[in-house]
């Protein structure tokens, strides 16, 4: 079976928990959290994957770095998964937890790239536009990239919108490139 499939599974299985303990924000909070110190800490990472080392001492590392930081249940959950040998995919559950917990809580993700950052007044109208077209509480994630030289790119799913000058750009090239009676100047 993949490690996505058995990720999911896992994910899955720590929200029912989480649900039924009452602490499943909480358990959220620790998810991101243990998303966050992998993302920041390229070591970590290696040695969540490193099947040299232990499952024993991959288990202390991880309860020297988040024990009284995280819910106990969360604990106890990083404890079964290490006894199971399969500390590798802890990061891939933690990502597959919090798509689900948004999934459950009607959470949409859209992520728009400007050129420059937005003003909050474009970044509340935007927010109130996707939340009509999709009917669910919206995540914003928003990066700068200044090779846009203007517009945006939103993803919101599996959707793009690209209104950028650099897209208008790239589209002008190429009909000018297609048009025959330009081809024979």
């Amino acid at each position: 079976m993949s490690d996505i499939r058995v990720a999911s599974r896992y994910a899955k299985s720590l929200i029912e928990l989480a649900e039924e303990k009452n602490v499943l924000e909480q358990v959220n909070a620790d998810m991101q959290l243990f998303s966050q110190v992998v993302s920041q800490n390229r070591d970590f990472e290696l040695l969540l994957k490193n099947p040299i080392v232990k499952s024993d001492k991959k288990l202390a590392i991880i309860n020297a770095i988040f024990k009284g930081k995280v819910q106990e249940l969360t604990i106890t959950f990083f404890n079964l998964v290490a006894r199971k040998n399969r500390e590798s995919i802890l990061e891939a559950v933690a990502t597959s937890f919090q798509d689900q917990f948004r999934e459950i809580q009607g959470i949409q993700t859209a992520e728009v790239v400007s050129a420059y950052p937005l003003t909050p007044g474009l970044r509340d109208e935007l927010g109130q536009k996707l939340v009509a077209q999709t009917g669910k509480r919206i995540e914003l994630i928003e990066r700068v990239d200044p090779s846009l030289i203007g517009g945006f790119v939103l993803r919101v799913g599996d959707k793009q919108i690209d209104s950028s000058v650099r897209n208008s750009l790239r589209k002008l090239r190429n009909q000018f490139k297609d048009n025959p009676y330009i081809n024979k100047l």
